[in-house]
């Protein structure tokens, strides 16, 4: 192979999907010179279809694509639909029911991943991104203890070396670099999760305002979703637990539809419906969806972008926003340090403290919700029996999730950790419990202190997109800590 030499940039990204994109685009319009490598040529498949608020009316109108979304005509989304919990009747709720999400930014969108991340790359190219398709990451560049750049491996094969100050790998669970940051990824012993899924035409939907929503429901094995992405066209997907292995193995459409006969939900909903078997939605796949957190996110040099940090289970569509979200965090820490504001260590204790920070925010909600779960036997309190623990379940829970080194409160010290949050739990669990009603009423879950704080941080950039800046009570989350500057772009000290 050749090898030639490419001239410097201030910025690589490595990653095309959500989290690369944002981050690239955003530095790129405070006027750095930014290049993104994708292995892939777009469009293509990925996973991870249903949004949030906060992505679509906080994110996406930051980085310009609001008109964009609005063509695309993706199936809207009002919220979540669940069979889930002790009530025998699906359940419902609605993003309008909060004060902070009421109105035009009460939607969120289910979206075909290859239309979707195709619009966010196409913006980066015109907000002055150089994009490099088919451009495979292979090692970085170190020196004296820095990361200074990459090395990749074009479509010809042709090994190229590009030198920066900085490399945000946002290329995903599966990166080829992750491990450059140092430490070691912390892996669930509980969520490890195998997701079988494929694609129907013809399914049947919820009744309107909710024919949108993402269905949920949860069965004997684990849960499945489904999920609407056009008027004809839904993603299924069974989510097991890693005992059921074996049902998987084999043939994959059989192992499916069996799945989806013992979840009389999804069965009715597909009762008419035909899986699509050509192109790129005719594949029946499987993924294994562990949960994990690294232990460190960022060196000098480089930073861990979305899943190539960390990843929650997907019962609550987190994914796109905390690869999203990570990718703001990226972006202003990276724009101070080029500004010459602040110096690179102390950005980026600002960035994975709030990383991390909403990383268990989501921890704390999937805690509370699979503790609604009760039965002995069930997929979501095996824990207890894996453990072999005399603990609560709760407490059995907290223990599998937990990677001792991750620093995470909720991860690390199962015992205080639920003690502390006892109240909070079943504070949202008795909203769950309420009567479903004749018609699945909707729940005010937006009541729930623990749901308030997941959303405080979406409804932050939210507010940031529709301004144009960041309101000036913004408060540090830690002692010493940074605020978002004006525009909301970069890192600045609090104003008290």
């Amino acid at each position: 192979m050749s090898e030639q030499n490419d001239h410097q940039f201030d910025v690589v990204v490595v990653g095309g999907g959500p989290g690369g994109s944002t981050a690239s685009t955003l530095m790129a319009m405070q006027g750095h010179r930014v290049l993104l490598l994708e292995k892939e040529e777009f469009p293509r498949y990925q996973i991870g279809e249903s949004l949030l608020p906060s992505t679509v009316h906080g994110i996406c109108k930051l980085l310009g694509v609001s008109e964009e979304l609005e063509k695309a005509a993706f199936m809207p989304k009002r919220g979540g639909t669940f069979r889930w919990g002790s009530s025998p009747e699906p359940w419902t709720f609605s993003f309008s029911v909060s004060e902070t999400f009421s109105g035009p930014t009460s939607l969120a969108y289910q979206v075909e991943r290859m239309k979707f991340d195709q619009i966010l790359l196409d913006n980066a190219r015109s907000k002055g991104v150089e994009v490099r398709e088919k451009s495979s990451v292979v090692d970085v560049i170190e020196e004296d203890g820095v990361i200074r750049g990459v090395r990749y491996a074009d479509a010809d094969g042709v090994r190229h070396e590009v030198r920066s100050r900085f490399v945000v790998d946002a290329s995903g669970n599966k990166s080829r670099i992750h491990s450059k940051i140092g430490g070691t990824r912390h892996y669930s012993e509980f969520f490890q999760n195998i997701a079988l899924f494929g694609y129907f035409e013809g399914g049947k939907r919820l009744p309107a305002p909710n024919s949108g929503n993402i269905l949920c429901a949860a069965f004997d094995d684990g849960w499945f979703w489904y999920i609407p992405l056009t008027d004809e066209l839904t993603s299924v997907g069974a989510v097991l637990r890693r005992e059921a292995l074996e049902r998987v193995q084999g043939d994959k459409e059989k192992a499916l539809m069996s799945l989806i006969d013992e979840c009389p939900l999804i069965a009715e909903h597909l009762s008419e419906a035909r899986r699509v078997e050509s192109g790129p939605y005719g594949e029946i796949r499987i993924r294994k969806d562990y949960s994990y957190i690294q232990e460190k996110f960022w060196r000098p040099g480089m930073v861990l972008v979305g899943d190539a940090a960390c990843f929650i289970d997907p019962v609550f569509s987190s994914g796109v926003h905390l690869a999203t979200y990570s990718g703001l965090l990226a972006a202003r820490s990276i724009n101070s340090v080029l500004g010459g504001d602040f110096e690179e260590e102390k950005v980026f204790e600002e960035y994975e403290a709030r990383y991390r920070n909403e990383y268990a925010l989501f921890h704390d909600f999937l805690v509370a919700f699979y503790d609604m779960h009760r039965d002995e036997d069930s997929y979501f309190w095996t824990a207890k029996k894996v453990m072999n623990s005399s603990s609560s379940g709760l407490e059995s829970f907290v223990e599998l999730v937990g990677g001792g080194a991750s620093r995470e409160s909720g991860l690390v010290n199962a015992g205080s950790y639920a003690e502390q949050h006892e109240s909070t739990f079943r504070e949202f669990s008795d909203l769950v419990d309420e009567p479903a009603g004749e018609t699945g009423a909707d729940r005010d879950l937006f009541d729930s202190t623990l749901v308030q704080s997941v959303l405080e941080e979406g409804a932050k950039i939210q507010v940031h997109a529709a301004l144009g800046e960041v309101l000036d009570d913004e408060e540090p989350i830690r002692e010493g800590g940074l605020v978002p500057s004006a525009d909301g772009m970069r890192w600045a000290h609090p104003s008290y």
